[in-house]
């Protein structure tokens, strides 16, 4: 601190203050400023009444007014619900068809069902449906149980070995583990399955394969590896394997099959919901 200055070339007192041989002008804030300054005090210590603001060890100040976003929330909530129930209720009362072709119901089933889906069926299926392994990819053609509009709205609804009674309910023998076909008769009939997409390297396994494979599954899977929907038996003439579709995963397939198990939505998700997820589900590009 040195002793008061005056600037020569402004005239105005300066600080004090000096730094190599610079000083600082004592210049007043400009009055705009300092009203905005007590203005913004002003309105703080109102709004602190007004409004909840201060914190204590069990709770906060209310606020003369009473306000709470909470209830502001709340009240938007309720506001979104009601200018949804008119398109809720046609839902409710049209079938999959009707929504899939009227394009204003369809737009909002699409939304409703994107957004279920998020929160209920990501977490298996993966966030773009890509499905996983054990869990089938939504977006290609092929569907165990069938892809269209009624097919995949019973599978959400019921689900599939689910324990519903009006779920899916198939299973595949374990060939291996109840010791129905020898370790060698199933090695031969998983060879004469990957010979149905052209994928076998050893013809003489898949033509003994051939007769093993007449005898335990074309009941199920057909003649030509085509799959029955029906029974919810996969096509095996295609590329798609939902636990992989290498030599030894079929082996495993065939020995211990690994029944999987979608849970029923019913009870869980409302009528509308299933619907709007049936049809966004529909849209993503595999539905039939």
């Amino acid at each position: 601190m040195t002793d008061k200055h005056v600037d020569e070339l402004t005239g105005t007192a300066t600080t004090g203050h000096e730094w190599d041989g610079i000083r600082e002008l004592n210049n007043p804030l400009p009055r705009w400023w300092a009203w905005t300054f007590y203005a913004t005090v002003i309105w703080a210590i109102g709004y602190c009444i007004a409004m909840p603001a201060v914190p204590y060890m069990t709770g906060f100040t209310q606020g003369v007014l009473g306000a709470s976003q909470r209830a502001q929330v709340h009240e938007a909530l309720e506001q979104a619900r009601a200018a949804q129930g008119v398109y809720r209720e046609r839902i409710a009362t049209a079938s999959l068809e009707e929504i899939r072709t009227d394009q204003e119901l369809l737009e909002f089933a699409l939304a409703g069902g994107r957004s279920a889906y998020a929160v209920n069926c990501s977490q298996c299926h993966g966030a773009g449906a890509q499905g996983f392994e054990g869990y089938p990819n939504l977006n290609d053609d092929a569907w165990i149980w069938g892809g269209d509009l009624d097919n995949i709205a019973h599978t959400i609804r019921y689900g599939i070995r689910s324990g519903h009674e009006e779920g899916r309910e198939n299973e595949m023998p374990a060939f291996g583990r109840d010791e129905l076909l020898e370790r060698e008769q199933i090695a031969d009939v998983a060879e004469y399955v990957l010979s149905l997409s052209n994928r076998s390297e050893d013809a003489a396994a898949a033509a003994r394969g051939q007769e093993i494979y007449a005898e335990q599954c074309v009941a199920c899977h057909g003649e030509a590896g085509e799959g029955n929907i029906e029974l919810g038996a996969p096509k095996l003439a295609d590329a798609i394997w939902l636990y992989g579709g290498e030599r030894s995963a079929v082996i495993a397939s065939i020995s211990n099959p690994r029944l999987g198990v979608m849970p029923a939505w019913e009870g869980r998700l409302d009528d509308v919901t299933v619907k709007q997820l049936a049809v966004y589900v529909h849209s993503l590009g595999g539905g039939q």
